[in-house]
């Protein structure tokens, strides 16, 4: 499925973020998105402002999200380059010099190994690595529209009328404050479990 073109994702988040109070930066702070999406964080920050899309190829996309997944695993597990080689070729068949040059961003993966980084990565399809910048930011704002549209605490906010920027002005109760509270008044007026789930 085609995600929604960037402007269209922005122009929902900045109104369910002015409906509900909610913090823009938290939500779109570029360097998670850059994370999530395994873009530069200066062409999210760009496009998070309007900007243009980076004008590169689709081998130049491929390359580039491959190397960043690559690198943060390194970071992530304190291991070498030639390590993380090792692992794909024992996962899946190549050879340990084709996946150094794939990791580094030197090579383009064919579709069947890029099917198989689509596992290995844990990421979502080939599209990850093949979408336009602006596409792949939209595709993951769109996760992030989908949280807030389902999230239960906004639910009941919007249902009671109630916006987090009130709650901030006048009685400087922050989200994470605002949901412990509600936790407390659902668990006051829940009724109480019977033992062993029998009826007394």
């Amino acid at each position: 499925m085609e995600p929604a073109p960037l402007a269209e994702s922005l122009a929902r988040l900045d109104a369910l973020i002015s409906k509900h109070g909610l913090d823009r930066d938290e939500l779109l702070d570029p360097d998670d998105l850059a994370q999530r999406t395994a873009l530069p964080a200066e062409t999210v920050r760009s496009l998070l402002v309007g900007g243009r899309p980076p004008d590169e190829t689709v081998n130049d996309r491929v390359r580039s999200r491959v190397r960043t997944l690559a690198a943060a695993r390194l970071a992530s597990t304190k291991r070498r380059m030639a390590d993380l080689a090792a692992e794909l070729h024992d996962e899946l068949g190549v050879s340990e010099m084709w996946a150094r040059s794939v990791c580094d961003g030197k090579k383009v993966p064919n579709i069947e190994l890029l099917h198989a980084l689509v596992r290995f990565f844990g990421v979502e399809g080939e599209a990850f690595f093949t979408l336009p910048a602006d596409d792949a930011l939209s595709r993951e704002l769109q996760k992030v529209l989908g949280e807030i549209e389902n999230d239960p605490v906004v639910a009941l906010m919007d249902q009671y009328g109630v916006r987090s920027t009130d709650l901030r002005m006048h009685g400087s109760v922050p989200r994470r404050q605002l949901e412990r509270l509600l936790e407390g008044v659902f668990r006051s007026v829940a009724p109480e479990p019977e033992d062993g789930g029998e009826s007394r």
